[in-house]
């Protein structure tokens, strides 16, 4: 029987995608690592592989097609001997594919008692489910034989193909003769956490189109980036209690340090190039000063949730890109450990890819805080809203030359305004006043960001 491929997940918080560009065609024959296709999410572009080696009998999913569910099918794989069926009409395909994924979204217990109607929301996905029973091995026609031949007993192997199926490489690693494991305990798919929903009793807004004529306005479809920019930060300002501590730091000592390094940065090389080259920004400085605040005052470098807050061993700092199309917050990982020269490559580097839509999701999902810096704009102070799993971001303003009073003497100094957004659920006001705090003496003093 011919295995389906099946739209993957690229990331935690995919749920659809789009279907940029096929790779192979029908009748190719790939095996375990091959790129079959690019597929577009909101925030990048990237290669999917092949998990198991066939030939490819039908595409059911033609290239440029948008919003492709996760888990739908999208093309077919043969084992040796399997032929194709006739050739599938991809408008009927497709047409099937939407009915699927339209029953898959009504309930499936009837006991259940149902929650109480609310507006319209993007629902949380659902780990996908077995067809069949608990007893049922899922394995590809490859890795059951090459189970045979080894004399592996399927039960007893894990499968780290998609919704859990075993694949050829999974059987090469088991050993032959091993006894069926318990059934480990899945992991509970996670529940609907309340930051997707609507709050109770607010009324959805009206459509702004009610109140214009349409030869007034150009209208713009959302792309997905926008869909999800506006779902994921109108829930998390819906629902996190953020509150907002600002400061003022002088930067004049940072400015001096900066282009004193600078200076010494290494030339291009020859042919092109810098051998170890580097050309440090104010918001490199912000983005170490952060992670050794972080560590000072742990408590901010925390995630909530329901059941309890995570306090994260590393500094993972995010900086927020701003795009052409949209919003992106690449990760600089363990940033406590890196030097100003290596942020400041390493940021670069991302944030250029970011501009291509070439990043990873590991590298712009997750981290433990985020910086937004708008100083460049000339923007003296905002604030910022919290980007989930963060517990806080820091808005960075310009620095600019102001007057500031040094005992009883009127000096001028070149300040920086910082406002930091923190969920009250997990950061207390004195708590995030001492990162402050600290930030303050990191910025004023680089210096310390040796010691």
């Amino acid at each position: 029987m011919a295995t389906q491929i099946l739209m993957p997940a690229l990331s935690p918080t995919m749920e659809e995608g789009k279907l940029a560009k096929w790779l192979v065609k029908e009748g190719d024959t790939v095996k375990s690592g091959d790129i079959l296709a690019e597929i577009e999410t909101d925030k990048a572009t990237m290669e999917f592989e092949a998990v198991d080696e066939g030939k490819i009998g039908k595409l059911l999913v033609a290239e440029g097609t948008e919003g492709v569910k996760v888990n739908v099918p999208i093309a077919t794989l043969l084992g040796d001997g399997e032929k194709a069926d006739a050739k599938v009409d991809i408008a009927s395909a497709m047409q099937s594919i939407k009915s699927a994924v339209t029953s898959e979204a009504a309930p499936k217990t009837a006991a259940a008692p149902k929650p109480p109607a609310a507006p319209a929301t993007p629902a949380v996905p659902a780990a996908a489910a077995p067809s069949a029973g608990a007893d049922r091995v899922f394995a590809s026609p490859l890795a059951r034989r090459i189970a045979e031949q080894k004399g592996v007993d399927l039960s007893a192997v894990q499968g780290t193909g998609p919704r859990g199926r075993i694949v050829k490489s999974d059987v090469e690693a088991a050993q032959p003769g091993a006894k069926p494991a318990a059934a480990a305990k899945a992991p509970a798919a996670p529940q609907a956490q309340p930051a997707t929903q609507s709050p109770a009793g607010i009324a959805p807004l009206p459509d702004a189109r009610a109140f214009f004529k349409p030869e007034d306005y150009e209208e713009i479809p959302h792309d997905a980036m926008r869909k999800a920019i506006a779902r994921r930060l109108t829930s998390a300002k819906t629902l996190i209690p953020h509150y907002y501590l600002t400061v003022e730091c002088r930067i004049d000592t940072l400015l001096a340090t900066r282009a004193s390094l600078n200076a010494t940065s290494p030339k291009p090389a020859p042919g092109g190039g810098e051998a170890g080259g580097f050309k440090l920004s104010v918001n490199d400085f912000v983005v170490k000063a952060s992670a050794l605040s972080l560590l000072r005052v742990p408590e901010v470098n925390a995630s909530w949730t329901d059941t309890a807050i995570l306090r994260h061993k590393h500094a993972d700092v995010g900086v927020a890109v701003a795009l052409d199309f949209g919003l992106i917050t690449p990760i600089v990982f363990a940033a406590e450990t890196k030097g100003l020269a290596a942020i400041s490559n390493e940021v670069r580097a991302l944030a250029e890819r970011a501009r291509t839509k070439k990043l990873k999701p590991a590298e712009f999902e997750g981290g433990s805080f985020a910086i937004s810096n708008l100083g460049m704009f000339g923007i003296k102070e905002f604030t910022a809203v919290i980007n989930p799993p963060h517990a806080a971001i820091l808005a960075v303003g310009a620095g600019e030359k102001r007057a500031v009073v040094v005992g009883d003497k009127v000096e001028i100094a070149t300040v920086m305004t910082v406002t930091l957004s923190c969920d009250h659920r997990v950061i207390d006001g004195a708590t995030g006043a001492r990162f402050l705090a600290a930030f303050k003496q990191y910025i004023e003093e680089p210096a310390s960001m040796l010691l």
